[in-house]
């Protein structure tokens, strides 16, 4: 006998939950709350802000994600400093990167299951995306808007959390 998957909805959804239509949510009843992440331009946080700041933004951007995401779901353990540090001082062993770059994304995916989504995020295409100028950046962040625009509300605010 095989277990159900924990990340599986159980119950159908209703036809509205938190503002959203029934084909965006897919979990049940809300059973936590979180704090709304910041949306963000993929764009400008893929090619303008890094091209601006000499790359260092692409460093604050990672911190930022990371730290959002610990607060959007706080039953989760969500690494904030230490991803950064990993691209910042381990970046020449290569290794290193490519698993805190895969992790992002499966932080992501995970964000997205808390939001009520269906997860859509893909650690590996983000990595494969990230060793082709950068793109896996805007990838990564147009993914996390969709968690942004799953909640409805405006950043720093309480979000329900379905999963």
């Amino acid at each position: 006998m095989t277990q159900p998957d924990p990340y599986q909805p159980v119950q159908q959804p209703s036809p509205t939950m938190a503002g959203q239509p029934a084909s965006s949510v897919v979990g049940g009843q809300p059973v936590a709350t979180g704090i709304a992440m910041k949306k963000r331009n993929p764009v400008a946080v893929w090619l303008l802000w890094p091209f601006l700041t000499l790359g260092i933004y692409s460093l604050v951007w990672y911190y930022k994600i990371h730290k959002e995401m610990a607060e959007f779901d706080r039953r989760r353990q969500v690494p904030v400093a230490g991803p950064m540090l990993v691209l910042l001082f381990l970046g020449w062993t290569v290794i290193a990167p490519l698993v805190s770059l895969y992790n992002c994304g499966t932080r992501i995916r995970n964000a997205q299951r808390a939001a009520g989504l269906q997860p859509t995020c893909s650690p590996v295409a983000g990595l494969l995306l990230m060793l082709v100028f950068g793109i896996g950046v805007l990838y990564y962040q147009s993914e996390l808007n969709k968690v942004c625009d799953a909640g409805g509300v405006p950043e720093g605010q309480q979000v329900p959390l379905y999963v």
